[in-house]
């Protein structure tokens, strides 16, 4: 599910799903160059009509690519939202965003959550001082996340410093906190999923797993 070529993915479901970061919000999009189905026929061949059943499979998979886990994963998660106080919908998109991942993507360190499921991977983080490699870690409320001492002579990490400099307009989402200076993150809240766009239904994956 996750090696599948990710232009493929948004054209197949015919929505982006920002799988490539800053490069889905330009004319390089493959789905503003080519709004079809990939494929030999793709072009010729209209969308076909969902089942009930198609719908709801489609909004499933489009929550666990968007944030790249796998089926056993995302069952997993939507169990504990099932299991906690509240909207179960809710509940879901919280554990979502409250991965690891997900929280350098979101702060701008990786241009998408793929790359930042690889730096997480590779040991360039720590979280309350304490080195955390894996991306499905999920934070909570006070948590520190720094980048590790002995990475940040890495370019990566330089040239990213730098680019933070002039930026001016970087969105940080009001449930974290990040120190360009020091390349310091810290969560302040749960996120709070309510009355935000989602890129899938959540209604439809309720129903999905309901049946």
């Amino acid at each position: 599910m996750i090696k599948e070529p990710q232009c493929k993915i948004c054209r197949g479901v015919g929505k982006k799903l920002m799988l490539k970061g800053e490069r889905c919000l330009s004319s390089k999009c493959a789905i503003v160059k080519r709004n079809y189905p990939a494929g030999l026929h793709g072009q010729k061949n209209t969308r076909k009509k969902l089942t009930e059943y198609g719908k709801q499979l489609r909004e499933k998979q489009k929550a666990k690519r968007v944030y790249g886990v796998y089926e056993k994963v995302f069952k997993k998660y939507y169990q504990k939202a099932v299991n906690s106080r509240g909207d179960i919908g809710q509940n879901l998109v919280k554990i979502l965003e409250s991965r690891l991942d997900n929280v350098i993507y979101r702060v701008g360190i990786a241009k998408s959550r793929r790359q930042a499921k690889q730096l997480v991977g590779h040991g360039h983080f720590f979280v309350n001082e304490r080195k955390t490699d894996i991306p499905s870690f999920r934070v909570k409320i006070g948590d520190i996340i720094k980048i590790k001492p002995s990475k940040m002579d890495k370019s990566f990490f330089k040239n990213l410093k730098e680019e933070f400099k002039n930026k001016k307009d970087l969105e940080i989402p009001g449930w974290l906190h990040f120190d360009k200076s020091k390349m310091e993150i810290k969560v302040l809240s749960d996120y709070d999923a309510e009355g935000k766009e989602q890129i899938f239904d959540t209604k439809m994956i309720i129903e999905f797993y309901s049946r």
